[in-house]
């Protein structure tokens, strides 16, 4: 079964497009890094996204020294269903080990995310005005949702690298920890469009979530991801502020040494073992995260 790797809501192994699908009736664009489809009348937006994800491609590669085979759709809701069995339009997600599909147009999905504005603390609903507001002047997640793009970029080099990641967990907060260190030294303007909205959701507390450790996410991924998708947001939200965190521990080189480390550990490792392993070849800030997790749930 194909890999999915949604970024925020959905964590699903279940669907999956068939293979040598041909991409004739979308625009190709050329004079990118990887290879770019988009539906037709989306060019200017599909060449923005195209250009960021070269960008941190070109980043990945530096600090990896590793160099994946990318294919990028950028499809409308109505392109959507030919291209991806996924279920779900606007979320990033691979449909196999390598081609990455991302929306063009603002949709409800994203729009659900966000609370009405008068529901929200006095200083949460003037930053998401600030920072989530697009080109119309409206509040859209777009910001955040397009970010999560170059997450799911980390995944290729997960996938055809061919690293051991261990646990599903630490798949996720990789990838972030990758976005984040991109962001920070290439588009630092952009950090806040990363890291509000996680921090609204962890503000939010967990009285409504049945599932907080990071046990209970690696025993249950598929179905938290399936059945409790507002639960899932909360890991990948604790994920995101704890890539933030790491970096302003050990900066960059931390995506090297993880690299390094699970490319090098065959053999699955106990919690105590895989702590330990992560003392042994990085910054201590990434075993901290798997050694406080519950405390601070419970904060």
């Amino acid at each position: 079964m194909k890999k999915i790797f949604p970024s925020l809501v959905i964590a699903l192994s279940l669907f999956h497009s068939a293979t040598g699908q041909s991409f004739d009736t979308l625009v190709e664009l050329k004079n990118h890094a990887a290879k770019v489809y988009c539906s037709p009348g989306n060019e200017p937006r599909a060449n923005t996204i195209a250009t960021r994800v070269d960008n941190a491609s070109m980043y990945y590669q530096q600090l990896l020294g590793f160099k994946p085979d990318v294919i990028l759709l950028v499809l409308t809701a109505a392109d959507w269903s030919t291209y991806t069995s996924f279920p779900v339009y606007g979320m990033p997600h691979y449909n196999d080990d390598k081609t990455l599909i991302v929306a063009a147009e603002d949709n409800p999905f994203w729009k659900s995310f966000l609370p009405p504005l008068e529901q929200l603390p006095p200083d949460f609903r003037e930053q998401i005005q600030t920072v989530y507001k697009n080109e119309k002047s409206q509040v859209s997640m777009q910001a955040f949702f397009d970010l999560l793009a170059l997450h799911e970029l980390g995944h290729a080099f997960q996938f055809q690298g061919g690293l051991n990641m261990q646990r599903k967990w630490m798949s996720e907060l990789y990838t972030n920890i990758l976005l984040h260190a991109y962001l920070a030294e290439n588009e630092p303007e952009s950090l806040p469009a990363l890291t509000l909205f996680p921090r609204m959701v962890i503000a939010g507390g967990t009285k409504e979530f049945t599932y907080t450790s990071l046990q209970d996410l690696e025993a249950r991924y598929n179905e938290i991801g399936q059945q409790h998708p507002k639960n899932y947001g909360w890991y990948q939200s604790r994920w995101h502020a704890a890539a933030g965190s790491i970096y302003d521990a050990g900066g960059k080189k931390v995506g090297r040494q993880l690299w390094d480390g699970f490319k090098r550990e065959k053999k699955m490792l106990t919690d105590e073992q895989l702590i330990a392993f992560l003392l042994t070849i990085t910054d201590k800030s990434v075993a901290d995260m798997m050694t406080n997790w519950d405390r601070e749930t419970i904060k």
